[in-house]
């Protein structure tokens, strides 16, 4: 089956069993989706969430925060974890979007550039990966863009529908094949998928809406992989 109908095969069961999940009426603005998931690396969403309302209230527009020092920035974005790391990426973006003005994020200024432009601009920044940039396109300028997290692409690998060693060359390799106008849903369905069911450490396969479509079982004699019944296995790792 070609990897376009795959996608439209998971997308569609995944709908089926989560529903379509709701988008937010307010679309955020580039800015705000790119320092918002700047700050949602490798932490939760209470975690990142609480950063960004300290950063977000200590100014009344995000230009004034130019003028923080990354010790400043690091205090107030603390509950995200990563503080240097973090403090750093969104000091850069500050700077080359109001200081140096490299970097032109505004809506209206690029809505007209495709998606590979906007990607490459976002990921010339340090700090800024390619599934923080594709955040911004499909949470914000509302492109048909999946980003790839590490759920999204251990699910695909593990199903067989792709075989990459990395989130990045995984959002590569779906990157011109997702079905028209359903990224978000996509998106969206696959976390929910792999933080409820099919898991990094355990995977439910009796009640994974995709399990037809998985190639997984017939990888039972990995290493690390061990019956619990039938049809259910229990992961150490992959």
């Amino acid at each position: 089956m070609a990897l376009k109908n795959q996608l439209v095969s998971v997308n569609n069961s995944l709908r089926a069993f989560f529903g379509v999940p709701p988008q937010n009426p307010v679309t955020p603005d580039p800015l705000t989706v790119l320092l918002g998931t700047i700050l949602s690396q490798n932490t939760n969403d209470k975690n990142s969430y609480k950063a960004y309302q300290n950063l977000r209230s200590a100014v009344t527009e995000w230009k004034d925060a130019v003028h923080m020092s990354k010790e400043e920035i690091g205090a107030l974005i603390k509950p995200a974890g990563l503080t240097e790391q973090k403090s750093g990426a969104i000091l850069a973006v500050l700077n080359k979007v109001f200081v140096s003005k490299e970097l032109v994020i505004a809506r209206e200024q690029i809505k007209d550039l495709v998606d590979k432009e906007i990607l490459a601009q976002l990921t010339s920044i340090q700090g800024v990966g390619i599934k923080t940039a594709a955040c911004v396109l499909l949470f914000s300028l509302g492109r048909n863009v999946c980003p790839v997290d590490t759920h999204v692409h251990r699910i695909l690998n593990r199903t067989g529908i792709v075989k990459t060693t990395s989130p990045e060359k995984t959002f590569w390799s779906i990157f011109d094949s997702i079905p028209t106008n359903s990224a978000h849903e996509f998106h969206t369905n696959l976390i929910k998928l792999g933080r409820n069911i099919c898991t990094s450490q355990t995977v439910f396969c009796l009640d994974c809406p995709i399990k037809k479509i998985c190639k997984f079982p017939s990888k039972i004699n990995r290493t690390n992989v061990k019956f619990v019944s039938k049809d259910f296995l229990l992961l150490d790792s992959l």
